[in-house]
């Protein structure tokens, strides 16, 4: 698979990410509810400062050093994916398959550094009574929130044991976490590399 080719395709994975962020973003209140599906699957504004899944690095002080550690984590991991991925467009035995999982998880990583890095500086802060437009902002570079807006309260888990608490969220509902399209990307492409290319990436 050529270079040119996975270009193209990180790019829509990308343009299609943001578009649906900042449609979220300019047209929903913080906090707001779209029901797709009743009662299995919702667009919720929710923002976080942390990792994937809502994930969050706590910190003390003034400064969210952990925000910043994870920002350089990331483009750190975006360099390292996209020398991979040059590396292997040059081997004949590469499949196709681990290309493609590759470009979508730097398209992942690369969604959620816009977020982190720029829209702290191009947006006005969301709240719950108000929609963010742009020009506005709230906070520095790289200390953008991430959007998400992904929710399937799928089933109520109400004797949740508390050490698997991490599995629901505030409601018990059930793998409550909010996430965004990049979240999607990285996520099925680690599990298709790690279960389908399992051979070629063990070499």
């Amino acid at each position: 698979m050529k270079l040119k080719n996975l270009s193209l395709l990180i790019m829509v994975l990308l343009v299609a990410d943001q578009a649906l962020k900042i449609w979220v973003k300019t047209h929903m209140h913080l906090d707001e509810a779209i029901i797709v599906f009743p009662d299995w699957f919702q667009l919720r504004f929710i923002e976080n400062k942390g990792a994937a899944y809502g994930m969050h690095i706590a910190t003390s002080g003034a400064f969210d050093w952990g925000k910043l550690l994870l920002g350089i984590f990331r483009i750190a991991l975006s360099c390292l994916v996209g020398w991979l991925i040059w590396r292997l467009t040059k081997r004949k035995d590469t499949p196709k398959g681990v290309l493609v999982g590759l470009a979508l998880i730097l398209a992942g990583a690369i969604g959620n550094i816009i977020d982190s890095a720029f829209y702290g500086l191009i947006f006005s802060e969301s709240t719950p009574y108000t929609v963010a437009h742009f020009g506005g902002h709230y906070a520095g570079l790289m200390m953008g929130k991430v959007v998400d807006m992904f929710y399937f309260p799928l089933f109520q888990w109400n004797s949740c044991p508390r050490f698997l608490h991490f599995l629901v969220d505030s409601n018990n509902y059930f793998f409550g976490a909010i996430f965004n399209l990049a979240d999607v990307y990285i996520s099925v492409a680690a599990v298709y590399l790690l279960v389908f290319q399992y051979k070629f990436i063990s070499k």
